[in-house]
């Protein structure tokens, strides 16, 4: 509905400004809404999507991994984590989420430490000498295990191995720091004590008496991931995204955590997926596999180790350029904290699902 902007509007809105207060009826600029063709009964808005689609090559980025290792020559001052900054927005790859690859060179700590800020480390290059330490608790970091640092628990890094190691973290930093819920804490030691040996590390059971955090299995091995892919070949799956598994979170079957949820898919040899949106951000990292994503009205054609971004309320679909070759990628998302608002929705050809 226009508005008719008369003197006297005009004066009586700047005498509200000045109070610090204003008129509903302002058009405000840093709404990030658009407006959508006149609905039956009027006007109908929706989400912006909030950045850009953008792709990182690792042909690209894995040499500037290994030239952080001669610029930042040890860890235990800063983390060496090379973070994808979205082009559009400041300092994170989606609305929600930041994503990185991190490196350690062998021999070295990163230290322990603990944050409201949730984790999730999908490793790229690992070792079973490389362990990332939670709540006390030893997690072997073998090629693309994913291991978990929940929110507020104790963690720290160990590459015990005799190569660099590197592997793609995904953390909620730009919605916990939105809400102003940033805390942070050191342990005072480079490491915590270990009360587990690292091959014990998967067991669901775990002392209740000594009031350490509750905190479920963390580590999902690439081995168990795999087999579970293997087991569903010529599953139907999902007609968007293929053969799609999310990792349950522990112990209870949930998200993988509060605010991110983490899938492994497997888009089968010449898969093109129907063109879908959903309310979630969304980021991607290219186990193997040819192909490219759809959305923003460009394809991103990426590889193996490529990295991408798919912002919130974006059509997209994904398509395996290779006709006897599958395509597999691991995704995190948003998702449980916009289900835990009410937020999430999804609409795919003209069907608007929640």
């Amino acid at each position: 509905m226009e508005i008719d902007y008369s003197d006297a509007l005009k004066a009586f809105d700047g005498e509200l400004a000045e109070m610090h207060m204003r008129g509903q009826w302002l058009h405000d600029p840093q709404r990030r809404e658009s407006t959508a063709p006149p609905a039956e009964f009027g006007v109908r808005s929706e989400p912006s999507p909030a950045g850009v689609p953008h792709l990182w090559r690792w042909e690209e980025v894995y040499p500037k991994l290994a030239r952080s290792c001669e610029a930042l020559t040890e860890s235990y001052t800063a983390r060496r984590a090379l973070a994808f900054k979205n082009p559009t927005l400041p300092r994170c790859t989606a609305l929600t989420l930041n994503m990185a690859i991190q490196a350690i060179r062998p021999g070295e700590i990163a230290w322990a430490h603990r944050h409201t800020i949730a984790a999730i480390r999908f490793v790229i290059q690992g070792h079973e000498k490389l362990r990332t330490v939670v709540e006390g608790i030893a997690y072997p970091m073998e090629n693309y295990d994913l291991v978990l640092t929940p929110s507020w628990t104790w963690h720290d890094h160990r590459n015990d191995a005799d190569s660099m190691t590197l592997w793609l973290d995904v953390l909620d930093v730009p919605f916990v720091g939105n809400l102003h819920q940033g805390f942070y804490e050191e342990l005072g030691n480079k490491m915590q004590p270990i009360r587990n040996q690292p091959e014990t590390a998967d067991a669901r059971l775990r002392p209740a008496w000594d009031g350490a955090a509750t905190v479920g299995g963390c580590r999902y091995p690439w081995r168990d991931t795999e087999r579970m892919l293997a087991a569903h070949e010529g599953a139907p799956g999902s007609p968007f995204d293929g053969l799609i598994f999310e990792y349950a979170g522990r112990p209870n079957g949930g998200p993988t955590l509060p605010t991110l949820s983490c899938s492994i898919q497997r888009l089968p040899p010449g898969f093109v997926g129907r063109p879908h949106r959903h309310t979630s951000s969304a980021v991607y990292f290219v186990l193997r596999g040819d192909g490219r994503t759809e959305t923003g009205g460009e394809a991103m054609e990426w590889s193996r180790h490529d990295s991408f971004v798919v912002p919130n309320w974006s059509w997209h679909r994904h398509v395996n350029r290779s006709r006897t070759e599958d395509a597999v990628m691991f995704t995190t998302t948003d998702a449980p904290a916009l289900r835990a608002l009410g937020l999430y929705r999804e609409e795919a050809e003209g069907s608007l699902t929640h």
